[in-house]
């Protein structure tokens, strides 16, 4: 059953029936109110008849007030204990009253009664017959048909106002129905039309609005936009990624089918192709653990510890400085402790200080200082450094600003993305600073232990 449907049917059940139970209750309302305000009006007059009963002497006199005191439409009986009728006397045009059975209750009753169809007004008393001395029951029967008449009058017209309120909330569910249902119905038609096609699509939204249907469609036009940016990235990933592997499989295939012919022929050829299928094969692992690290960046395992930053970064200092053989320039204001992830950071500077004495040839120096929540590392270069139309870029996987110098100094584009990722998981931020042809300066701004 579709959604419209259901809305549709669950709508016009629910007020349908809310519509029969208040009209019911309000029937049944008037109805109880009514009969009861006419029992106790027959019983008010069964008062009135036994007082003014008690003032006869006689029973001629006696029977003589009943047919004074009889109601329109009622009857009026005297019963002796042995179940017989002492006198009866009824309205005009209730003479069948008289054929309704009697008996002698012993008690005094006030009930709705019905006999062949007709509802009465009953109330029996007890009562001290005036001319013998025994005690009889004055009993009042009252014929309630018109009181039942305007009730039926009342039940047909709730119940025709409950019909021709039906009408209207039929159509109105429907077009509910169909109000709530449109967005959810161009969402699917979206849907199936980005699955056929291949291409993603926006709903168009109405004005903007509160409302949840809005926010669905507003949130789904997000998530397209998300998932269609995901999607060139993830394209431009794929492609870069092939042909960054591309060009060292070449190599080695090249190599390799040089030393089949020629291997075994020439030692300087097989020395040559053993050292460029080394080399390639040791680049084609970095390249591929980069990428192993960028796509699971998302399962980054932090553990974070308060850490001396002088001591951390003099150990990196000391490394490279052993590894490279370069000058590098320590300075430190004072000693700060930050809280962070002692390997990711180490990481960090790694790829950073690498890159730092790649692209350069000079003296680089490292410089530690702190504001009030920070700690910051500087490293600084005098290379060659980045255009400033390229800076913007620089953090994108496999861009490349030197693509001639990149390529002779193994870079793959992929350390600064790797840098960013890293910094965001350490909840620390990446500034970098660089003017072509004077040198770049990059900042690591961590937050301080307090």
């Amino acid at each position: 059953m579709k959604l419209r449907t259901k809305i549709n049917l669950y709508t016009s059940a629910l007020i349908i029936v809310l519509l029969v139970l208040i009209n019911g209750s309000i029937y049944f309302t008037f109805n109880h109110f009514i009969l009861k305000n006419e029992l106790e009006k027959t019983t008010f007059q069964v008062l009135n008849i036994a007082r003014g009963m008690k003032q006869t002497e006689s029973s001629a006199a006696t029977k003589n007030a009943l047919r004074a005191y009889v109601p329109v439409n009622s009857m009026i009986r005297i019963v002796n204990q042995d179940g017989t009728t002492e006198t009866a006397t009824t309205a005009k045009n209730q003479e069948n009253l008289i054929d309704l059975p009697i008996s002698y209750l012993g008690k005094e009753q006030h009930e709705i009664v019905k006999e062949n169809g007709i509802v009465y007004a009953f109330v029996s008393i007890p009562l001290i017959w005036v001319p013998t001395g025994e005690v009889v029951e004055l009993q009042l029967t009252e014929n309630l048909s018109s009181s039942v008449h305007i009730l039926s009058i009342l039940k047909w017209v709730l119940i025709i106002i409950t019909i021709l309120a039906a009408i209207p909330v039929i159509f109105s569910s429907r077009l509910l129905g169909n109000l709530i249902t449109r967005p959810v119905a161009n969402l699917i038609r979206t849907m199936n039309d980005i699955r056929e096609n291949d291409q993603y699509k926006l709903i168009n939204l109405p004005k903007p609005s509160n409302d949840e249907l809005y926010q669905m469609g507003k949130t789904f036009n997000e998530m397209i936009l998300q998932l269609e940016k995901n999607y060139e990235k993830q394209e431009d990933f794929v492609s870069n990624a092939s042909h960054e592997l591309k060009t060292p499989l070449t190599i080695i295939e090249s190599y390799a089918s040089l030393l089949k012919r020629r291997g075994k022929e020439r030692e300087e050829i097989f020395d040559e192709s053993v050292e460029a299928i080394q080399s390639e094969a040791i680049r084609m692992k970095e390249l591929t653990q980069q990428l192993l690290l960028l796509a699971k960046n998302d399962q980054w395992k932090v553990e974070v510890t308060q850490v001396d930053l002088k001591q951390i970064v003099k150990e990196s200092v000391q490394s490279f400085h052993m590894a490279f053989h370069r000058d590098i320039l320590l300075q430190v204001e004072q000693p700060i402790v930050i809280q962070t992830d002692l390997q990711k950071l180490k990481q960090l500077l790694y790829i950073l200080m690498d890159n730092a004495l790649k692209y350069s040839e000079g003296q680089v120096e490292v410089k530690i200082s702190t504001s009030e929540k920070y700690g910051i590392i500087e490293i600084i270069d005098n290379g060659i450094g980045i255009p400033a139309d390229e800076l913007s870029k620089i953090f994108d996987r496999f861009y490349r600003v030197d693509k001639a110098r990149s390529r002779k100094s193994g870079g793959f584009g992929l350390g600064l993305p790797l840098a960013k990722e890293i910094a965001n998981s350490i909840n620390a931020k990446l500034d970098m600073k660089s003017k072509e042809g004077q040198g770049t300066t990059v900042q690591i701004i961590l937050p301080k232990a307090f």
